[in-house]
């Protein structure tokens, strides 16, 4: 948590504006350091205080979360829905920490709510993280719905092959298949269909040819063009295209800083 909590800290710090700010922030900084249980009550009690600032109640969760006091889950999943994603990224961190069970069904809830896709990538990569039964059926949910021409959450796409090809789950063959007809996508669902004991094979005039567990005479007697999944599949069509997952993207990411409720 060192780190984390040092980058969470110095970027706080910048948000201070008043010479009251800078004390409340040193108080936290204090509780931090003595860890001891008064000391986390007083955190826990500034989480549901009324008109703090958001970045007292963001530490005081951080530091509720990675010492596994299940009374930050609130706040941090709301911190995991916000807009700022670096607010995503160290709200996540805590939440892989914590050891609540609601934490995973919260982050599939994010990771497949359409209307809240440009804020998916950080529950995305927690679910890979958690290991959890939610994350498999999650993430190849959301990464077929992100499987569309001129979709801009090529990131987030990205994050869920990623994903499932360290969750190691067959289930997630299909989509990943479909998944390297997409040249932003192409390498790493290559990459994570080899992790699941699929050989892939992507050229630029023919689609992905897949064998799985496939033994020497398939191989040999398997033509050329076997499987030739034409389309969009092997056609090397470049980012100039716009193509959301599969070309360049629209100027706007998972991580753009979207305009959200927040």
């Amino acid at each position: 948590m060192e780190e984390e909590f040092h980058e969470l800290t110095d970027r706080v710090r910048a948000e201070l504006r008043s010479p009251q700010d800078l004390v409340a922030y040193e108080r936290l900084l204090g509780l931090a350091r003595k860890n001891t249980p008064a000391g986390r009550e007083e955190l826990a009690r500034m989480l549901v205080a009324v008109e703090r600032p958001l970045w007292a109640r963001e530490i005081a969760a951080f530091i509720l979360g990675c010492a596994g006091d299940k009374r930050a889950f609130e706040t941090l999943v709301l911190l995991l829905n916000y807009r700022d994603p670096v607010r995503c990224a160290t709200a996540a961190h805590a939440l892989g920490r914590l050891g609540d069970p609601r934490t995973a069904r919260a982050a599939a809830a994010l990771a497949t709510n359409p209307l809240r896709t440009a804020y998916a990538l950080h529950p995305v990569r927690l679910l890979a993280e958690l290991r959890a039964p939610q994350s498999v059926p999650a993430l190849i949910a959301t990464l077929e719905r992100l499987l569309t021409p001129h979709n801009p959450y090529w990131r987030v796409a990205l994050a869920c092959v990623e994903g499932l090809g360290a969750l190691g789950d067959r289930r997630a063959v299909p989509s990943l298949t479909a998944a390297v007809g997409h040249p932003r996508l192409a390498a790493a669902a290559a990459a994570s269909l080899a992790r699941l004991g699929v050989h892939e094979e992507v050229r630029a005039d023919a689609g992905p040819q897949v064998k799985a567990n496939a033994g020497p005479e398939e191989k040999e007697a398997a033509p050329d063009g076997a499987g030739d999944g034409r389309g969009d599949g092997g056609r090397g069509q470049g980012p100039e295209r716009g193509e959301g997952p599969g070309g360049g993207g629209s100027g706007s990411d998972s991580d753009s800083g979207v305009s959200g409720r927040r």
